[in-house]
């Protein structure tokens, strides 16, 4: 039997219930828009619902391969040039080509490779962070508070993207 057909409880059961269940709710705001309105800047603020999907997917594939040991460029030692500024902007909002079903899609395989990181990996192996301006050297999470980690973003993108959504059309992910 494979980790897949296994029934999972406890911990790990606990970590892919809270995941889908803010998942659920941020792909909830975007049910029913148009790509212009899930390009829509409907506050103060630059976000947008697909922008939000967007950034989500890409911070959890980011954390994601942090849990497997992989590690990317670290955000001391990037060179803030425009053209990064720009690529970190572009992140949060819909550009030119893409659409709110592609960036969906995408969110999927993210979350489904997640979902199997949950199933397998060990949870208590523990990497150190990257250095950063904002943290101290020597900071390690483990890859159960990784996970813990992308719940986390997920969930608070999730209340802007309802914000947002809301301020468009009226619809509210709950009540």
């Amino acid at each position: 039997m494979t980790t897949n057909e296994q029934s999972l409880t406890g911990e790990r059961a606990d970590i892919l219930e809270f995941l889908g269940k803010h998942r659920g709710f941020l792909r909830h705001t975007a049910q029913g828009l148009t790509d212009e309105q899930a390009a829509t800047r409907s506050t103060i603020s630059e976000l947008t619902v697909g922008g939000l999907i967007k950034h989500v997917s890409a911070t959890e594939q980011h954390w994601a391969e942090f849990a497997q040991g992989k590690s990317g460029s670290s955000p001391a030692e990037t060179e803030y040039t425009p053209e990064v500024i720009a690529a970190w902007q572009d992140q949060f909002r819909l550009t030119e080509g893409e659409t709110l079903a592609g960036v969906v899609a995408e969110y999927e395989k993210v979350a489904a490779a997640t979902d199997e990181l949950v199933r397998t990996l060990d949870l208590d192996t523990a990497y150190e962070l990257p250095a950063a301006p904002w943290q101290p050297p020597g900071v390690f999470w483990s890859v159960r508070r990784v996970f813990l980690h992308i719940a986390a973003e997920t969930a608070q993108h999730a209340g802007h993207a309802d914000i947002i959504r809301e301020a468009i059309d009226g619809q509210k992910t709950m009540g």
